[in-house]
């Protein structure tokens, strides 16, 4: 049995070692990798965002709290276009989603952001929406009620 199974792991170790090698590969074409890159949409998520001149920045923490309710803090928003709404990871693993389901007749949400893991770490959403209300989740803590609501108004209000 030892001997079978030593002949096994030594099959297996060498599968690995041949599909690691293999043939050089020759650089990527610079020329076609900066015609390939995909444009930014205006509502995409992204780090270190800057508001618009007298615009804010507004801080929505991610957190898991001491009783593990999973939650954002505050879980409702108001901004108005050319604001910042910096999601923050205060406790846990979570992301933002503003899911086509939850936002019927409303374009141009921003994709779902990856998981934050870390402590401090952040994504930031620039307003550039129309007014409206707009709802957003952490996609593994939604059934435990891990959910918000952005409403975005005009300038003066």
């Amino acid at each position: 049995m030892q001997r079978i199974f030593a002949s096994s792991l030594i099959l297996g170790v060498a599968l690995v070692v041949g599909a690691c090698g293999g043939q050089e590969q020759s650089p990527p074409d610079t020329a076609t990798q900066a015609t390939a890159a995909p444009a930014t949409p205006a509502n995409a998520m992204g780090e270190n965002l800057s508001p618009d001149p007298g615009g804010k920045i507004i801080v929505v923490q991610m957190m898991t709290d001491e009783q593990g309710n999973n939650r954002f803090d505050p879980s409702e928003v108001e901004a108005h276009r050319g604001d910042v709404v910096r999601f923050t990871l205060k406790q846990g693993v979570h992301n933002v989603n503003f899911l086509p389901d939850s936002n019927e007749v409303k374009t141009g949400l921003p994709a779902a952001t990856a998981m934050l893991q870390l402590p401090g770490q952040t994504v930031d959403l620039k307003v550039t929406l129309p007014e409206g209300k707009y709802y957003f989740q952490c996609d593994p803590h939604a059934a435990l009620g891990m959910k918000g609501r952005l409403e975005v108004e005009s300038k003066d209000e």
